[in-house]
């Protein structure tokens, strides 16, 4: 990276690095560098292609920004004291949809639509129950009556699974909408995901994860410690079904569970962990904080883990084909190009 500006006296801005280089539009980064300090009482200009960026704290090697709500993806810039930095690329998300609520990751069909709750408040009806945002963009009310829609799931039959966690049911919805009960008696039923023989696994937050046969027999398939939320469930390309579930605790678990239903802590360290998906390398992707940081966390291994996406108030993350993902909060879907494909079965 070559400064824009050179400066005899050495003292110009310079980033060395972004971390993370990709963010919602209101995330926090950090960059680290040299010369980003205060100068005379007077803080950096931090630029985002021709908007500026909130400065939260800077010191001479680091400085941490607040992305602007109305920022793109494009070039970011330090000015100081009559001098710029050198520019590097930043990844802002952009907005895919609106005047949802998620309580869980979107899933998406073999067509590349898009499902997302409005999930309601506890014991709310809501007017719509589960949205598809087709691949023009559209978002398009598809289905309706289903008190407290959590988890999502496409099966490989194409058809839609949904749960309840007000009434512990999984419905069963065609790509027409046409609904059906396909189980019930699964407690405060929240994330689902299926496996490479078509079973079905929900997360009962009160500490069960159910495995539901293909014929629906139903069987507990391994027992957590209650989530004060919800469970968020992922396969990876072993066969590991990976589990988190946000608890009173700052300091939570990403779950792995072998196929015997044998868990083992894949990490340690999480804030609120919750969304959850695999790419194609087997590394974990997770909606959480991590050390003091809101955003999307790419765990490697068991005892390495970094943000890869900033953000507040995100609760889903899922990918999609070409190598980019859809990040959830509570009332967004946003779309995130990261180069990365993920894991997916169906």
């Amino acid at each position: 990276m070559t400064p824009l500006i050179k400066s005899d006296s050495g003292n110009a801005p310079r980033i060395e690095s972004v971390q993370p280089d990709v963010t919602l539009p209101g995330g926090e980064i950090e960059i680290l560098g040299a010369n980003l300090g205060a100068i005379s009482y007077r803080r950096p200009v931090a630029m985002v292609g021709e908007l500026a960026a909130r400065v939260l704290m800077s010191r001479n090697k680091r400085i941490v920004l607040r992305i602007p709500e109305e920022a793109e993806s494009g070039r970011l810039r330090i000015l100081q004291n009559g001098a710029q930095s050198n520019s590097v690329d930043l990844s802002v998300a952009s907005l895919l949809a609106s005047g949802v609520h998620a309580v869980s990751s979107p899933a998406v069909d073999r067509d590349g639509n898009v499902y997302v709750t409005f999930s309601g408040s506890r014991g709310q009806e809501t007017p719509v129950s589960v949205f598809r945002i087709e691949k023009d963009g559209d978002m398009r009310p598809f289905l309706s009556g289903i008190m407290n829609a959590t988890g999502l799931a496409v099966g490989e039959d194409g058809n839609l699974y949904v749960s309840s966690r007000q009434e512990g049911t999984v419905y069963r919805v065609t790509p027409a909408g046409a609904a059906s009960v396909y189980a019930e008696g699964m407690g405060i039923a929240t994330g689902m995901a299926f496996d490479g023989e078509g079973n079905l696994y929900v997360g009962d937050r009160s500490g069960t994860i159910f495995k539901i046969a293909p014929d629906r027999q139903i069987f507990v398939f391994a027992t957590l410690e209650p989530s004060v939320a919800a469970y968020h469930l992922a396969f990876g390309i072993d066969g590991t079904l990976y589990v988190t579930g946000p608890t009173p605790s700052s300091y939570d678990n990403l779950y792995a569970i072998d196929r015997d239903g044998a868990i083992t802590v894949f990490y340690r360290g999480l804030g609120r962990p919750q969304g959850v998906a695999v790419d194609v390398s087997g590394a974990v992707y997770v909606a959480a904080s991590f050390e003091g940081r809101r955003g999307v966390v790419r765990v490697t291994q068991p005892d390495e883990a970094e943000l890869v996406i900033a953000g507040s108030g995100i609760v889903g993350f899922t990918f999609v084909p070409g190598g980019s993902a859809l990040v959830a909060t509570n009332s967004s879907v946003y779309h995130v190009p990261l180069g990365v494909e993920g894991w997916q079965l169906y």
